[in-house]
């Protein structure tokens, strides 16, 4: 998948779920789930479609799918942005949720880690709050064989109300299976599935009934009605906006259910919440759910080099000595990057300007005109010499270094520690990133200007 006007200008999100369907009874199956869980990897391993499979979240920035058979019928699997919630916060985050509310997907696919299951728990209880079209698939399973992890996949399944199945995408384990249990799931009709609910506390649970009573009549057929009380209740301004440029409806025009909104939200306001402090319990009782059932689902053996490991999450992404180890690393990645770079530099740059004269000396005994030699020897050869010289040890040494950081788990860390300071902007903690990778081509740059001046 390219970069193109069509995926990354102005209007690459405006209409991001029309699927063609080539048959009437094709089924469309949306696969969801956290970034860096393997979801891709699924993707292209049903569908036999080649996609990149990035590391971060918003590899997918419109909505890939692809097609794959099974008893002459047509499964048409679309895979979303990586998203943590779908609250969103994210340009990816809010297609995700789009999708699945207004894309009218026959089932939804959840991909989890299972090495973090209790992270991944968190989306997959907003998800069936939404829909009970849910299967779950907990990945990497190898993984979290080595690490000692056990998970009781029948009690996740008893516990969660929808289909569970294990798999090793990587490895192509499993997939046989996942593939027939998605068949049978999607070909069922949503009425045998049951929404499984959050509790939540008793002045957000009577607001929900408040509100719920002003939709006997929803105008989302296939969205759970006590999810659609609980958003009107959260003040999701992004989830009407889309209700609005996807359906073409204002659900507030109904007077009877504006009322109940307003009751709703003075019988909150009177037990104490704010807006902020409302969203904040939602999610408080999201992942103490999440905790519960990971809790019940999970054992693993606390073997040492799980302490070391949360030993160094501690560290990592402390407040206080989150920021200046990561301002450390950054400056010895920095100063390794330019320095180390000076002596394969020298290297390079005398090897190839040592070849421009034999070059020349071959051009001028082969009788080439000097109006010919110029350009080449002296225009075009000169430049490439002396890009490939500065440009290409900082390059070859600053990206095996990020990538070691990704390998090790740190880069993650550096996002979640940096999370809320790039929220006041507006955007996410993993910005930061592709903040590491301009500066230090910057650097490069200006590091040419300077020996070339």
């Amino acid at each position: 998948m390219g970069l193109t006007s069509k995926s990354m200008g102005m209007h690459a999100l405006d209409n991001p779920f029309t699927i063609v369907k080539s048959q009437p009874d094709d089924i469309i199956i949306a696969l969801a789930g956290n970034p860096n869980v393997g979801k891709s990897t699924v993707f292209n391993s049903l569908t036999g479609l080649n996609q990149h499979t990035g590391n971060w979240a918003g590899k997918t920035v419109t909505n890939a799918h692809g097609v794959f058979k099974k008893n002459s019928r047509n499964y048409i699997l679309v895979d979303l942005p990586g998203a943590y919630s779908i609250f969103p916060h994210s340009a990816e985050e809010e297609v995700a949720r789009d999708f699945i509310c207004f894309g009218n997907p026959d089932a939804i696919l959840i991909v989890c880690d299972a090495t973090c299951l209790e992270r991944n728990l968190n989306l997959v209880f907003q998800i069936i709050e939404v829909t009970p079209c849910v299967m779950l698939c907990i990945n990497f399973m190898d993984e979290a064989k080595k690490k000692q992890i056990d998970i009781n996949l029948p009690l996740l399944e008893q516990l969660l109300k929808i289909p569970v199945v294990s798999s090793s995408a990587r490895n192509r384990s499993g997939l046989t299976d996942l593939t027939n249990q998605l068949v049978n799931f999607s070909a069922s009709p949503r009425a045998s599935y049951e929404n499984p609910h959050i509790l939540y506390p008793e002045p957000i649970e009577t607001a929900i009934k408040i509100i719920s009573s002003g939709l006997e009549h929803s105008f989302l057929s296939n969205i759970n009605k006590r999810w659609i009380a609980l958003k009107l209740l959260d003040y999701d301004d992004s989830l009407w906006n889309g209700i609005t440029r996807h359906l073409h409806l204002n659900p507030l025009d109904d007077v009877s259910l504006l009322a109940a909104c307003n009751e709703a939200r003075k019988h909150i306001e009177q037990a104490g919440y704010t807006k902020e402090s409302l969203r904040d319990e939602l999610i408080r009782s999201i992942v103490k759910k999440s905790e519960q059932v990971y809790q019940q689902v999970v054992t693993q053996n606390t073997s040492s080099s799980c302490q070391r490991q949360k030993s160094l999450d501690k560290l990592l992404t402390n407040r206080v000595s989150g920021i200046p180890i990561m301002l450390s690393l950054l400056c010895l990645v920095f100063y390794l990057t330019i320095t180390g770079a000076n002596y394969p530099s020298k290297l390079l740059s005398s090897l190839l300007f040592g070849l421009e004269s034999h070059l020349s000396k071959w051009f001028r005994y082969a009788g080439i005109t000097e109006w010919i030699r110029g350009p080449l020897i002296d225009g075009a050869y000169r430049v490439l010499a002396w890009v490939v010289s500065v440009m290409l040890p900082p390059m070859a040494i600053f990206f095996p270094l990020f990538t070691l950081l990704e390998d090790f788990g740190y880069l993650p860390r550096v996002a979640f520690n940096l999370d809320h300071i790039f929220k006041k902007s507006c955007t996410c903690g993993k910005q930061c990133l592709s903040m590491w990778i301009v500066a230090i081509c910057y650097t490069v740059s200006l590091t040419s200007l300077l020996i070339n001046l």
